[in-house]
């Protein structure tokens, strides 16, 4: 199959599948066209997964799909952004039918779940890599970002985390129990919190998706205010799942493991009370930012460990 050809059956299907106002003009063309609304700002985010590295050998193509578009669509999420649109690159081995036709079908399901249209992209040949640049729009000077925080502000964290570390584990298992199924769908179907980060523009003062890790990423948004802050173990949410499988270990992989894609964000406390109930319930509080730099872990037994997360270019990442 030829690479036109390839586009032609796989991929211009799945542009077809979420309609995009915005997306002026999609794939066909040596460019995409995207109307930005007026008083809004366009912000965007690319990420590349490597075969080996950010997903399994042989790992299912649809998986992949979905896999890779959720944690693009996070980046939006964590700045409060309306999705629009997505670009993508694929590096393959080998055209091949199935894997070609799975990969499609679990980008277009993905793709309609976060409802951002396949605005264009390339494919060629090598080692299999996906890549995808995700397009969103933000009222002009409403975004989140990671810069925001300031003391007294309290660190709040959607859903619950460590669940997607915790799978790794699993991966091979042919006959998952129903609590290693219930961490599975974390790792495999992961769901950016799109509609909960656009609420949270005007009430949030910071934001970070939960990628790396939670207190990789914490850390990060700390730099990036120029604060500290004091994180409660006891309160970070964790799934009954995740609890059964670990024990004692729960802990720590809601610390240190990625690819949970929650949203890890600080709101001034009078904010946070103002919070209609929804988002409430889709956040806890596990913390408090601090004038003081650093990141501490209230009763800190040992938990904390190294708080560096995935790195791609550490040694032991």
């Amino acid at each position: 199959m030829g690479e036109f050809e390839l586009i032609r059956k796989h991929f211009l299907p799945v542009a077809q599948t979420v309609p995009a106002a915005a997306l002026v003009l999609g794939p066909g063309d040596d460019c995409a066209i995207q109307r930005v609304p007026a008083q809004h700002e366009l912000v965007f985010s690319i990420d590349t997964m490597v075969e080996g590295v950010h997903f399994p050998t042989s790992y299912p193509a649809d998986r992949l799909a979905w896999r890779a578009l959720a944690a693009a669509a996070s980046d939006l999420a964590a700045m409060g952004a309306d999705p629009v649109c997505f670009t993508l690159a694929v590096t393959l081995p080998a055209a091949e039918e199935p894997w070609l036709s799975a990969f499609s079908r679990g980008l277009a399901a993905a793709s309609q779940a976060f409802g951002l249209a396949l605005a264009g992209g390339d494919t060629t040949r090598g080692p299999l890599t996906v890549t995808l640049q995700v397009h969103g729009v933000v009222p002009m000077g409403q975004a989140l970002r990671r810069d925001g925080a300031r003391a007294g502000d309290l660190i709040c964290v959607s859903g619950t985390l460590g669940d997607a570390g915790a799978a790794l584990d699993y991966l091979a298992t042919d006959e998952p129990t129903p609590d290693q199924s219930a961490v599975l769908a974390r790792y495999h179907r992961p769901r950016p919190r799109l509609a909960l980060g656009q609420s949270l523009i005007g009430r949030a003062s910071a934001a970070i998706d939960v990628s790396d890790g939670l207190l990789a990423d914490l850390q990060h948004l700390l730099d990036a205010s120029a604060v500290g802050a004091t994180v409660e173990p006891s309160k970070i949410p964790l799934s009954p799942a995740l609890r059964h499988l670990k024990g004692e270990q729960a802990l720590r992989y809601a610390l240190h493991s990625g690819d949970d894609y929650e949203l890890c964000v600080t709101l001034a406390p009078a904010n946070w009370q103002a919070l209609p109930d929804r988002e409430r319930e889709a956040l806890t509080v596990i913390g408090t930012v601090e004038s003081a730099r650093g990141l501490r872990l209230q009763g800190d037994t040992g938990a904390a460990g190294d708080a560096g997360g995935f790195d791609h270019f550490r040694r032991d990442s």
